[in-house]
């Protein structure tokens, strides 16, 4: 599955200007948006940060993938945003997160979701592709990088 036809350079941020995990959840929302997929980003949000209390998407080594099934969305819809500075995100490992790939699909798609999540997870383990997207200077290069195999 090429994950890029689900993103796309208006769902692309290279430099986030958040500060705290709430305010990132909301400038990823905000990409979000940009997709006519999203109906409702308000109710994104709530699901995000839903997630978020159930226990942090922060998976170590400087990424999260916050992700949440949502009412109102109309397929699987990718954002990313990377943060120089690096966020507390409450990761497992208690390090910033510079990576952040949102990642929110309809209700019922539990299948997509855990695809999804499956695949980026995959690419993302590798150090070489984390240092990748750390240096990436055009949203092409991130959508790129997500049809990888």
């Amino acid at each position: 599955m090429n994950l890029s036809q689900f993103c796309g350079t208006t769902l692309i941020d290279l430099e986030l200007k958040s500060k705290t995990s709430e305010e990132v959840l909301a400038e990823l929302v905000e990409l979000l948006a940009n997709s006519e997929r999203i109906k409702n980003p308000e109710a994104v949000l709530d699901a995000l940060k839903e997630r978020e209390k159930l226990a942090s998407t922060g998976i170590g080594f400087g990424v999260a993938l916050p992700h949440a099934r949502v009412k109102g969305v109309d397929g699987l819809v990718i954002a990313f945003g990377r943060s120089e500075a690096g966020i507390d995100f409450g990761s497992l490992d208690n390090r910033p997160v510079h990576l952040f790939f949102t990642i929110v699909v309809p209700k019922t798609a539990v299948n997509t979701h855990l695809t999804t999540l499956g695949k980026l997870s995959y690419l993302l383990k590798e150090p070489e592709n984390r240092e990748f997207l750390l240096k990436a200077t055009f949203p092409q290069e991130i959508l790129d990088f997500m049809d990888q195999e």
